[in-house]
């Protein structure tokens, strides 16, 4: 059976649900199947009329009656909203959890060891149908689960399926935070070109579309950065100079030291919500 054959439940409605809810609409799953919940009505009203899904302020009810459980509320709150859940699951649906920090054992202590669960860690780019997503499943997980999740998260991106939950950190670290440090290197890049005198909106344009094409040269010519890199640089010429300042600066190093920070504060995190949901 398709995703487009399955009963969808979003537990929360946060932009990242929604960014989901979106990619899965415009993917062609019928909005018909999926129902978003969240307490406050106001909002989704909005996400009905910008999505026409089902929504609800009941978890249980909706949850009942789903296949696939997208979990998506924040951290936080998850223990209460599966405590919630938790005696209404004998349909044994697929729960997916975007929680960071939350893992695989503690969602089955909260949800019951029988269950099947995957974690994701989706990014921001979602919302604009550009995100990357890392996954893990626990064993109960069939491979059939596993291509709905794929599916599903597909909606709005690339998705890799992880060996290893501890991987988890290094994905908050690269894809989890990447956006930001590369919206802080178009920042940077934008300001540089306007204090050389190019007009704030052109070089803001000029600065995002040469990230964006760069990054899709990666993904369609299956080059190496390293490479792609040296294709641009001529001996003696302005690429090549200002690639001599990156080294000099030891520009692969900082951003080496950036992800082991952003990772080792996952850990930290991971560590203080178990601590607190004990």
């Amino acid at each position: 059976m398709s995703l487009s054959e399955k009963k969808i439940c979003f537990i929360g409605a946060g932009n990242m649900a929604n960014a989901i809810i979106g990619g899965l609409v415009q993917k062609g799953v019928q909005a018909g199947n999926i129902i978003a919940c969240a307490p406050a009505q106001a909002h989704l009203e909005q996400i009905s009329a910008a999505w026409g899904v089902h929504t609800s302020t009941h978890n249980v009810s909706a949850a009942q009656g789903a296949d696939i459980i997208v979990l998506s509320v924040k951290p936080q709150v998850l223990q209460l909203v599966c405590h919630e859940l938790a005696e209404h699951l004998s349909h044994q649906p697929l729960i997916i959890s975007i929680a960071a920090g939350i893992e695989l054992q503690t969602l089955q202590n909260w949800l019951g060891n029988q269950q099947a669960i995957v974690r994701c860690m989706p990014n921001t780019p979602a919302q604009v149908l550009k995100g990357a997503s890392g996954l893990i499943a626990n064993a109960q997980v069939s491979e059939q689960q596993k291509a709905l999740s794929t599916e599903l998260f597909s909606g709005i991106g690339l998705v890799e399926w992880l060996s290893a939950e501890s991987q988890m950190h290094t994905v908050t670290a690269l894809s989890g935070s990447g956006p930001a440090y590369i919206f802080l290197m178009i920042e940077a890049m934008e300001s540089a070109a306007i204090e050389q005198g190019i007009d704030a909106q052109t070089a803001r344009k000029l600065a995002a579309q040469t990230v964006l094409g760069a990054a899709q040269m990666v993904l369609d010519t299956g080059v190496a950065p390293d490479q792609l890199k040296r294709n641009v640089m001529s001996p003696g010429g302005t690429t090549e100079r200002a690639i001599q300042v990156f080294e000099e600066k030891q520009f692969k190093q900082l951003v080496a030291q950036a992800m082991q920070a952003a990772a080792d504060r996952s850990l930290e995190l991971a560590a203080l919500l178990s601590a607190e949901k004990a």
